[in-house]
């Protein structure tokens, strides 16, 4: 299956100010069985976050596949190679936290200005597939690699026994180049998909904004939950709506971040020009709901905005009489951490405890440590830019 993601059209949907201004199209594989002929460059891992070392070997990539003339390829895997082995041996403990979901992964590959990329199903076939056999059938029968980059750590093939040394031989007798590039640092600390997972489980949102040059996001459609939002705090003044939350769902049962946040959403004002809205949101299990909840067990991120502004949902399909953002395509920053999740033991102590981080929250975008957080944003961006169109 091969699906084209066009980066344009999701230009003021879920970026408002993206890495590259240009149309950027990367096509999708799933497997590489479809993937047309001719030869390609190309680079293989996880890409969990495609933090700022991700970007700073992407636009190696790019350029090292200008240069042969052939599109620039990254192969990636689902699920997680220790997600597999972890489900094998019952052990989930052993499973990586996940940083980001498989939608917004593709997405930010795109924007790096990959023209490729091939999710590989990672199953027992994969894993036991030997590291000589991986280079013969799948990087040259299959793919026709002309270039291959891979990271400092790279290992491949059943029981791991591939390696670079072992690729950098078999690139000599068989007329690829291969290249590897050596850990990405910044102000003296390695980036890594590691240091991202270790920042967000403690909350430290601007360091994972500095390890990523972009603040922490989730993406996608809007989906029904148990509508408790708009009935808790819908009797105080001016609350009508109670807390009303957007749900997104997280497709991993392990994610990195969990706890409340204050958020900036993007994608909702029919203006593509509007600012992100500020707002409070949920990011886990929700301990305080009972299992009828009807996404009971899923990880769900539940924000609820601040302020609605009066003209924003004019455009919005009518459900049931309302406005309503289901299947809108939002994206929300986390910026700022308030607290872990926590479980309330009725419905007025959790509506208390949800209007206390609305108001601590509204306290933080307030202060100077949110102005702060924007300055050191610009910058980064600005810096990320620079790095992927040079």
């Amino acid at each position: 299956m091969t699906i084209d993601v066009s980066i344009s059209r999701l230009h003021t949907l879920l970026n408002p100010k993206l890495l590259l201004t240009d149309p950027v199209h990367m096509k999708i594989y799933r497997g590489v069985h479809q993937l047309p002929a001719g030869g390609r460059a190309l680079t293989i891992g996880n890409f969990d976050g495609v933090h700022r070392g991700h970007q700073a070997m992407l636009a190696l990539l790019n350029n090292e596949a200008r240069h042969r003339g052939v599109p620039s390829c990254v192969m990636t895997f689902e699920p997680h190679p220790r997600d597999y082995f972890a489900a094998l041996h019952r052990k989930p403990e052993l499973a990586p936290a996940r940083i980001a979901t498989l939608r917004d992964k593709l997405l930010e590959l795109a924007r790096c200005g990959v023209d490729e990329c091939v999710v590989l199903p990672f199953n027992a076939r994969l894993a036991g597939q030997p590291a000589d056999s991986f280079i013969d059938d799948t990087l040259l029968a299959d793919m026709d690699v002309r270039y291959v980059l891979v990271g400092d750590d790279f290992r491949f093939g059943k029981g791991r026994v591939g390696d670079y040394a072992m690729l950098d031989a078999a690139g000599e007798a068989q007329g690829f180049d291969v290249a590897r590039m050596q850990s990405y640092e910044v102000h003296g600390l390695r980036v890594s998909s590691s240091a991202v997972r270790e920042a967000l489980t403690e909350g430290r949102m601007s360091s994972v904004a500095a390890l990523l040059g972009r603040p922490y996001s989730i993406s996608g459609h809007v989906v029904h939950g148990r509508k408790l939002g708009r009935e808790l705090g819908a009797s105080e003044p001016g609350k009508g709506d109670g807390f009303r939350t957007l749900n997104l769902r997280f497709s991993h049962w392990k994610p990195a971040a969990s706890g409340i946040f204050a958020v900036h959403v993007h994608g909702l004002h029919p203006d593509p020009k509007a600012p992100p809205l500020i707002g409070v949101a949920n990011l886990g299990v929700r301990p305080s709901l009972d299992p009828t909840d009807v996404n009971g067990g899923r990880v769900l991120l539940e924000t609820h905005c601040l302020d609605w502004p009066a003209d924003m949902a004019a455009q919005w399909p009518l459900v049931n009489g309302h406005r309503e953002a289901y299947g809108k395509i939002i994206r929300v920053d986390l910026l700022h951490k308030l607290h872990d999740e926590r479980k309330y033991d009725s419905l007025d102590a959790l509506t208390s405890g949800i209007a206390k981080d609305c108001a601590d929250a509204r306290a933080w975008f307030a202060s100077s440590a949110f102005a702060a957080t924007q300055t050191h944003t610009q910058t980064r961006r600005q810096t990320t830019r620079d790095r992927i169109q040079s």
